[in-house]
């Protein structure tokens, strides 16, 4: 592994992920630097060292920070968030997809007073949201899979566990409460 491939998760100083998706990550470096400040508690490492000629360490895999972050209730309203809530899914005809291939449309179109918020915005495929176009629903018969709402940070967090990174090193699962069986019969 190359010394990028070597990311620490960083827990809260309750020992939860700050952020799941995307996963709370620093680099190698980055949490070194908080070690050597006293902002971190090292929770787990790798096998692979770092040294300069007066100091050797493993390179930390897990940390969690010494001070509580308050993490904010209401997240932003991002592209990004909106489809987290919609699981990545058109809210007209059901479909999944990635985010490079969703756009977000207005329930009540923008043109009869509908608003940018989260309980007017959902997450549409471009063929939905060309047929809806600056319509109700009524007018082309179209049918919302869930009502939009604006979602709290835990929803998010809870929602985004469905969704696991690329890479997971084994030392962070017992902090990624990833849909897994815990033991094996």
């Amino acid at each position: 592994m190359s010394m990028k491939d070597y990311p620490a998760l960083i827990l809260n100083a309750d020992y939860q992920p700050i952020s799941y998706f995307p996963l709370s990550l620093w680099n190698w470096q980055d949490s070194i630097k908080a070690v050597f400040l006293n902002r971190v508690h090292i929770i787990a490492e790798y096998n692979s060292e770092v040294s300069s000629s007066s100091f050797s360490m493993k390179i930390p895999s897990v940390i969690a920070l010494k001070k509580y972050i308050p993490i904010s209730k209401k997240p932003p309203f991002t592209r990004f968030n909106l489809f987290l809530r919609d699981n990545f899914s058109c809210q007209y005809c059901g479909d999944f997809f990635n985010s490079k291939d969703l756009t977000f449309d207005h329930v009540i179109p923008k043109s009869k007073g509908g608003k940018t918020r989260w309980e007017n915005v959902v997450a549409a495929c471009s063929r939905c949201n060309l047929k809806k176009s600056n319509l109700l629903l009524s007018q082309v018969n179209m049918k919302i899979i869930k009502k939009p709402y604006q979602p709290t940070n835990h929803q998010l967090q809870f929602i985004g566990k469905k969704f696991p990174p690329n890479y997971l090193h084994k030392s962070w699962m017992d902090y990624l409460y990833w849909d897994s069986e815990l033991e094996k019969n």
